[in-house]
């Protein structure tokens, strides 16, 4: 795979639903990989690129050029927000007032964030439930955090297929919440292995890194 099979892929599904390639932006998730293998991304005209750990963020955000648009789209703990609050250009992983809190702490205007929803209430995983995603908008909102829109990680599933109904689920309620709140109409879905079903399902954003750097680099 490659980062520019990934775009070939994306535009065929983009054409299959009806949409433009350009309504979707492709993050390459490049935790583990070091900066020289992010780079040849960077060299090839790719600007977005997203983290799940804060401290690899930071010291990736430090090495690269300045005009990376830098996205987090891991769990956040409140310690680690003075981490990635300078760096990046949307948080994937908001999912809780106290969050919320944390991060509106600090110089200048936080940057915005996305609400993530936990599909199917999975324990191990982070974000609010999809009855209580509506209250949750409304208490970030009044707390001043700018939200953009919803973010969510479907069960691992063999067949792409298997995960269709989760991201329909997701975007109706984008949908239920832009409603409301008309800014909310990111919808950060698909990973590597669906981020075609995704985006025939309306993705407006998509979190690719295995199909761009390989697999992953153990420590």
């Amino acid at each position: 795979m490659s980062l520019e099979s990934v775009r070939e892929r994306m535009a065929a599904a983009a054409r299959r639903s009806g949409r433009r390639v350009d309504q979707v932006t492709l993050i390459a998730v490049g935790k583990t990989h070091p900066v020289d293998v992010l780079m040849k991304a960077y060299d090839a005209g790719h600007r977005d690129f997203g983290e799940n750990r804060a401290s690899e963020l930071a010291a990736k955000a430090a090495a690269m050029p300045a005009d990376v648009r830098w996205h987090f789209i891991g769990p956040l703990q409140r310690n680690k927000v003075r981490l990635v609050r300078p760096v990046v250009r949307l948080l994937h992983s908001m999912d809780r007032l106290s969050l919320g809190e944390a991060w509106l702490k600090g110089p200048l205007i936080a940057p915005p964030a996305l609400l993530e929803v936990n599909l199917a209430d999975e324990p191990q995983k982070s974000g609010v439930a999809v009855d209580e995603a509506p209250g949750m908008m409304d208490q970030l909102l009044a707390l001043g955090v700018d939200l953009r829109g919803v973010m969510a990680i479907p069960r691992q599933a063999e067949d792409p297929e298997t995960n269709r109904p989760s991201f329909r689920r997701l975007a109706r309620l984008r949908d239920e919440l832009a409603g409301r709140y008309p800014v909310m109409r990111e919808l950060s879905m698909g990973m590597t292995d669906d981020f075609e079903v995704a985006i025939e399902e309306g993705a407006t954003m998509i979190r690719v890194g295995r199909a761009i750097f390989g697999p992953r680099v153990e420590h």
